[in-house]
C-alpha cells in the first residue's frame, strides 16, 4: 500500500474549508467565508494570506457602500492543487 504525500498548505482544516467553499462558488467574500467556517477574523485573514501566497486564491479588496469588502476567488493552480489533494486523500481510504 502506498500513501501519497498530503499537500501541507491544504492539510489544514480552515484552509481546506476555504478551498472547498471556493471550489463550489466562483467567488466568496470574507464575511461569508467567516460565517460558513465559524472562524475568527484574525485566523481567517492569516489562512487566506497563506493560500494567496501559494497562489491558490486571488484576493481583491474593494469597498461596497463605504464598507471594506474582501473577495476571494480560486485560481487554476488552486483548482489543480485541490484535485491532487483529494486524490492523495483517496490513497488513504483504499484497503
Amino acid at each position: 500500500m502506498e500513501f501519497k504525500e498530503l499537500n501541507p498548505i491544504l492539510h489544514s482544516q480552515l484552509r481546506l474549508a476555504i478551498m472547498s467553499i471556493l471550489m463550489n462558488a466562483p467567488e466568496a467574500d470574507f464575511t461569508f467565508i467567516k460565517g460558513t467556517t465559524h472562524s475568527t477574523a484574525g485566523n481567517l485573514s492569516v489562512q487566506i494570506n497563506k493560500l494567496k501566497d501559494a497562489e491558490y486564491i486571488e484576493v481583491a479588496k474593494q469597498f461596497r457602500d463605504n464598507y471594506p469588502l474582501t473577495i476571494c476567488k480560486i485560481t487554476s493552480k488552486g483548482v489543480e492543487a485541490f484535485g491532487l489533494y483529494m486524490l492523495a486523500l483517496q490513497s488513504y481510504m483504499k484497503p
